[in-house]
């Protein structure tokens, strides 16, 4: 290979120590950035981190889209310093989850004003499920290919890809169809000209593989994991119609895409749809963890969901969680951190797309807001995705350059703090052409 291993040296530092230290005691499984980079972490300020041996990188990653305010937003430790000297744990009511319920409320469609918190996504996103089978006394999910609801045994069946092969039979009554990855269409079609071919084939489906018991429609507005991809504006009101004509409800995960990361408040105001529920988490919380179902007041009133503590978390909403939330969501519509993902997310698109004109291995580029996917190929024409050993080297060498960024595979996923400015997004780029420029002459990727 042509390259030194990131984590060799000559010199052990204190990050590879401390790195293989723990290895001793953790299982196995850590999110593959971690093993990659083998990074050890000491502190965090805006959009940039701290290695333990003082070395900074630009933070592209955001805890996979976690981070809203950037690492340690003076609003945000203030709060939640304060919440640890009154109270930390506990379901009772307090002041600060009264204001965060009625902050929420206020920003969803109209009305999605009832609010259920729990502490991880697919804990919210279960809870969605049994609110959708309570509602409707149906049974049958339909989710999408490249879809990703968590790692839970009631979701696992939902993953939209290869992961869940190998844990055994799936929860009874799941289904998968295509998304509208237009980019990859899986019929092979060109959009617009295939006329939404995959609704039509959605709705053959339903016909034809379920037991005629839908309870629910679970979609990813933009589909995260599968690598930022923005579906058809068409796709999701077309998705609702075929929900209403089988009685069933639409529950839009928007885990990765709430509060403000595509450029709009929820990724469901890109398209108008009302969902019947929505799933939020991830940069809700800027680091704390902290996820939530919204819907109705005729929905979230159904049994037996609504039987005391049958749809409550012991950790869900407490003190300071609620504290962490509210400071998040406060703080996102103050400083117009909505308006800065979009403005800012252009402005790194744009960059991107000239970036794409200058190397042929980029195949796409795509995004809403702070929301970017860009598809890495061996050839245009074919899109067939670059080996897993380049992307591994485009990583380690943007680790080298100080950016860290989730493009250690082909579907490579840019989603920074909703703090990011211009003069960072341009950093950033740099270190992207950079890399790109070094693959282009050094790499054999075709």
């Amino acid at each position: 290979m042509y390259y030194k291993d990131f984590s060799a040296s000559d010199v052990e530092t204190e990050s590879s120590q401390l790195y293989h230290e723990e290895q001793q005691f953790m299982s196995p499984g850590l999110q593959e950035v971690a093993q990659l980079s083998q990074l050890v972490i000491k502190r965090g300020r805006g959009c940039y981190l701290e290695d333990v041996d003082g070395k900074r990188y630009l933070d592209f990653m955001a805890g996979v889209a976690v981070c809203s305010l950037g690492h340690s937003h003076p609003t945000y430790v203030e709060a939640l310093k304060k919440q640890l000297d009154r109270v930390s744990v506990g379901s009772f009511t307090t002041e600060n989850r009264v204001r965060l319920l009625k902050t929420i409320a206020a920003l969803t469609p109209e009305g999605l004003t009832r609010t259920q918190l729990y502490s991880g996504g697919a804990e919210a996103v279960e809870a969605a499920l049994r609110l959708a089978k309570s509602y409707t006394k149906k049974f049958e999910i339909l989710s999408f290919w490249g879809g990703f609801h968590g790692k839970t045994g009631g979701v696992l069946g939902l993953i939209g890809d290869p992961f869940k092969k190998h844990w055994g039979v799936q929860h009874p009554g799941l289904h998968l169809a295509p998304y509208a990855d237009c980019y990859r269409c899986p019929y092979k079609m060109q959009y617009p000209q295939c006329g939404l071919f995959c609704l039509e084939f959605i709705e053959k489906m339903i016909e034809n593989n379920t037991a005629g018991s839908l309870a629910a429609i679970i979609v990813e507005t933009i589909q995260g994991t599968a690598g930022n991809i923005i579906p058809p504006p068409e796709f999701l009101p077309g998705l609702v119609e075929i929900a209403r004509k089988n009685d069933a409800l639409i529950i839009a995960d928007e885990m990765i895409t709430g509060f403000g990361r595509t450029g709009k408040m929820f990724g469901c105001h890109h398209t108008g749809i009302k969902p019947d529920i929505m799933t939020v988490g991830k940069g809700m919380g800027s680091g704390f963890p902290v996820s939530g179902l919204i819907s109705t007041d005729e929905i979230t009133a159904s049994h037996p969901f609504s039987k005391p503590s049958s749809s409550s978390s012991s950790y869900g909403g407490n003190p300071l969680a609620s504290t962490a939330a509210l400071a998040t969501v406060e703080t996102i519509v103050n400083e117009s951190l909505v308006e800065n993902s979009r403005v800012v997310g252009r402005h790194l698109l744009d960059g991107l797309k000239r970036l794409q004109e200058k190397y042929e291995f980029i195949g796409d580029v795509r995004g809403r807001g702070l929301l970017i996917g860009v598809e890495l190929v061996k050839d245009r024409r074919s899109k067939e995705p670059l080996d897993k050993s380049v992307t591994k080297q485009i990583y380690l060498e943007s680790l080298r350059r100080g950016l860290i960024s989730m493009n250690y595979k082909a579907n490579f996923r840019i989603n920074p703090p909703l703090t990011l400015s211009k003069a960072e997004a341009d950093e950033g780029l740099g270190i992207i052409d950079e890399v790109f420029a070094h693959v282009a002459e050094h790499i054999p990727y075709k």
